[in-house]
């Protein structure tokens, strides 16, 4: 019997909850358990698991699924590898990634071990369709419009600022990859709302989109994980004009991301020491099985 790839789940939010439902529903993984903040307190959907506050107390992890926010990343993938462990994560903020990829690249291959970064949708399975279309047409225009949909990036990000209680960023699509940022937040008392709103549109997550917040009662009543990307580019192939491609989806957003990171995991066990991006491994390797199999059915 093959070996089944032992994942830690490295957080229990929103996407941590829908990577435990993805390990379970892979046939080549198990789950050597689930590190979070409070274990006091284990939820009975987690009763038969280890649930610690350390990653160093479970045995034999082979990989790291990280759901930390994002800005934690690099401070819990470093853990983690420190340790040996292979590490996966959901990173977003597009500008920062060749800087991380270059920290981890060097701690990964220090330890011997593998770092896939933002393997989530996006970046992560849609930086692969936007390869492939930049090279079935070298020459053109590649427009990602997101949404309309909660980020769950810039929600954690709003959840951070200080005086909010609680939020929900939602992203609206306006075209050729132009967006709106519609933000709405509970407020904690004694802030203002004009301070806190300043912040939130200073922050990076913000600060390059049109973005509108609101202050509203109960951020749970307006709360959807339904999200979308729509993407478009027109160009040339060789010397032949007016190549039009489209790919869109309409998607439960943690769910996939979640299901992405599985994928990436599997992926990280067959790659050499270092750090990678989605777009720099072969996509044949998210899959599990053997590649004589998959070749036959797909190609």
């Amino acid at each position: 019997m093959k070996k089944l790839i032992r994942a830690a789940v490295i957080g229990y939010g929103n996407i941590g909850k829908y990577v435990v439902q993805s390990i379970q529903s892979s046939p080549d993984f198990e789950l050597a358990g689930i590190v979070r903040r409070n274990i006091n307190n284990v939820l009975p959907e987690l009763s038969g698991y280890h649930v610690t506050d350390s990653i160093s107390e479970l045995s034999n992890v082979d990989v790291a699924i990280l759901t930390t926010p994002t800005r934690k990343v690099e401070e819990s993938a470093k853990q983690c590898l420190a340790l040996g462990i292979n590490t996966v994560d959901s990173f977003d903020i597009h500008s920062q990634i060749p800087q991380l990829r270059k920290s981890l690249d060097e701690e990964a291959k220090k330890h011997n071990a593998v770092s896939v970064i933002s393997a989530g949708w996006d970046p992560g399975s849609d930086s692969i369709i936007r390869t492939l279309m930049e090279a079935m047409s070298p020459k053109g225009l590649t427009y990602t419009n997101f949404g309309p949909g909660m980020s769950m990036g810039h929600t954690v990000a709003v959840k951070a600022v200080n005086g909010v209680k609680d939020a929900l960023s939602m992203t609206i699509p306006l075209g050729t990859g132009v967006h709106r940022r519609m933000v709405y937040i509970e407020l904690k008392d004694g802030f203002s709302f004009d301070e806190v709103a300043k912040a939130i549109k200073l922050d990076d997550y913000f600060a390059h989109d049109e973005t509108h917040v609101f202050q509203v009662e109960s951020v749970d009543a307006l709360k959807d994980m339904g999200h979308g990307v729509k993407m478009e580019r027109k160009g040339v192939s060789g010397q032949t004009q007016n190549q039009l491609f489209s790919f869109e989806m309409h998607i439960n957003n943690p769910a996939l991301t979640a299901q992405v990171l599985i994928c990436a995991a599997r992926a990280a066990i067959k790659q050499m020491p270092g750090a990678y991006t989605l777009i720099e491994i072969p996509v044949v390797d998210l899959l599990p099985g053997e590649r004589d199999e998959w070749v036959k059915k797909l190609v």
